[in-house]
């Protein structure tokens, strides 16, 4: 295929996906190397942009999605009769944020950052797709290990995890020294010092119509 036509396909797959699409898979399936497919999805999404069509595309670390556009989010709930999701608590951001910053991290070393037990809170975020089991760890009992999803990434607007904003040095050390003790009690005040960015008050509707994020996350 030629360039326009590499370009077409791309466009007509992340369409037809409704869900971001891994940069090696589209290569793969196309013949053509990881890069150029790069290429490809930066030029397509500047292309929408320049023509003020009502779809993007986002690149969300190595994975690309075609949604519609954020301003559009009040219409296309409303035409698909689509209900707004139980805000995230308190509770799930400061989870959220130990997970983003920190990643991939085990349940139990959430539960030592916050000191509080979190079973639920990181089923709840599984369930809402924003983190997800990345593995085990080699050891005994080989506990489940979780990072953050594409989901997470578009939900916050961020198109890679190292735009996230810096931690504070202080409150950095602060954890790095509770951890190393092994003092639980003494750094559940740390993750809610832990800011991710705002999420877009509208956010970004999928073209699949079961994925939603709005701004019941922020």
């Amino acid at each position: 295929m030629n360039a326009k036509e590499l370009s077409s396909a791309v466009e007509a797959m992340l369409f037809a996906s409704g869900e971001p699409l891994e940069i090696i898979r589209i290569a793969e399936v196309l013949g053509c190397d990881t890069e150029q497919v790069d290429n490809i999805v930066l030029n397509l999404a500047t292309k929408l942009d320049e023509s003020g069509s009502g779809l993007c595309v986002l690149k969300l670390g190595d994975k690309a999605q075609m949604c519609s556009r954020q301003e559009f989010a009040p219409l296309i709930r409303e035409i698909l009769d689509l209900k707004r999701n139980t805000p995230l608590s308190g509770a799930a951001f400061e989870v959220l944020a130990v997970i983003a910053y920190n990643q991939p991290v085990t349940k139990s070393f959430v539960e030592q950052v916050r000191g509080v037990d979190c079973s639920g809170v990181i089923s709840t975020l599984c369930q809402r797709g924003l983190i997800e089991e990345k593995g085990r760890l080699e050891l005994p009992g080989r506990p489940l290990i979780y990072g953050t999803t594409s989901d997470f990434l578009r939900c916050f607007c961020v198109s890679d995890l190292s735009e996230l904003p810096p931690l504070p040095e202080k409150n950095e050390g602060e954890l790095k020294k509770a951890l190393e003790a092994g003092d639980s009690s003494s750094d559940k005040g740390t993750a809610e010092t832990l800011v991710l960015p705002q999420a877009d008050d509208t956010n970004l509707v999928s073209e699949s119509d079961d994925d939603v994020f709005n701004e019941d996350f922020t």
